[in-house]
């Protein structure tokens, strides 16, 4: 056989049990899944802003990152609606380098899974304590995400998942809001189609079980940009892009229609710094049309405490990025605060 089964990890049940949630934790994502609910079905106009690492790689610098944010939401919290990004899985295009905390809690050393889904359990669950901020993860592997369900307030699809079955029949059982992506390719039709799914009641297998869903109203879409047969990045951030959008949402039968526009990867052609004149031009377009302003409902941007990013060695300096490139934390602060100054 060309598999080999390294370990036997435990059922999310046992996992749960073993690490479980202070009572004072389930309080407060209760309250924040509340506020992000009614963000989502136009019951308030908080602008969403999700923002962190490209990948959650070290459980001491992200805390110190999630606790910096929390500092400022307590001046921004009437306008806006921060949610970190803590993610803790990293695709990647080929297959090879660091996948992320879960498989690697610490990134120069081998593999490691049982150890990966403590780490990040901890790592979830130590930000929410420290900072009272509930966070964002990608669902990256479908049947994983029972390992952190109870804690995630946002899940986003990513732009290589979004086709996948199982990810569009699992997004429909959350009861949080789910990010479907366009694909790389860019297609709206495609993202939108993954919306339709999630949005819809499924029956089918998941961790070996027969389950039936109750289909998801929160999923929407997020604006990631696409790449050309050439190789070639191609942004969908502008007044036009969204425009579309919204006349597709129009056309299907769909609840909750919402968009985040994602400020980095082919939008920004992965120049990180590209992303505070992408998030003041979404801004702008907002302000300009009404239903944008409605449509719209936040951006997504990668920052960390160091800018740019860095080779996984000896050398790596702490809270910079050992994925894609990141806003450092001073640009990170001041363009939060422009945000809630116009949106």
């Amino acid at each position: 056989m060309g598999m080999k089964i390294n370990a036997e990890l435990p059922l999310p049940a046992d996992l749960k049990a073993e690490y479980p949630l202070p009572d004072e934790i389930v309080r407060i994502k209760e309250k924040r899944d509340r506020e992000i609910r009614d963000i989502f079905t136009g019951r308030s106009d908080k602008f969403v802003v999700i923002v962190g690492p490209c990948s959650a790689d070290n459980e001491d610098s992200v805390c110190e990152y999630v606790n910096r944010l929390a500092e400022v939401n307590e001046k921004v919290s009437d306008r806006l609606m921060i949610i970190p990004r803590i993610y803790t899985n990293k695709p990647r295009t080929t297959g090879e380098g660091y996948k992320g905390m879960l498989h690697q809690p610490e990134p120069d050393q081998e593999p490691d899974l049982l150890a990966g889904i403590i780490a990040i359990r901890r790592l979830h669950t130590r930000a929410i304590r420290e900072s009272s901020l509930t966070a964002a993860d990608e669902m990256l592997y479908p049947e994983n995400r029972s390992y952190l369900d109870d804690i995630l307030s946002y899940e986003a699809v990513g732009a290589r998942s979004v086709e996948n079955q199982q990810h569009r029949l699992t997004a429909s059982s959350m009861d949080i809001p789910v990010g479907m992506k366009n694909p790389t390719s860019g297609d709206f039709s495609v993202m939108l189609n993954s919306v339709k799914a999630a949005q819809s009641s499924h029956r089918f297998i998941y961790r070996g079980m027969d389950v039936t869903t109750e289909g998801n109203d929160l999923a929407h879409v997020i604006l990631r940009g696409g790449v050309d047969k050439y190789g070639t990045c191609i942004p969908n951030y502008h007044y036009e892009d969204m425009v579309r959008l919204l006349e597709m949402y129009q056309e299907r039968d769909l609840e909750n229609p919402a968009a985040i526009i994602d400020a980095n990867h082919s939008n920004s052609n992965k120049q990180f710094r590209e992303q505070i004149r992408i998030v003041s031009e979404v801004l702008h377009s907002r302000r300009y049309n009404p239903e944008l302003r409605n449509l719209v409902k936040g951006v997504m941007i990668e920052s960390y405490l160091v800018e740019g990013c860095q080779k996984i060695d000896e050398n790596r300096v702490y809270g910079k990025s050992i994925t894609d490139p990141c806003l450092g934390w001073e640009d990170t602060e001041r363009l939060i605060y422009k945000i809630a100054e116009e949106c």
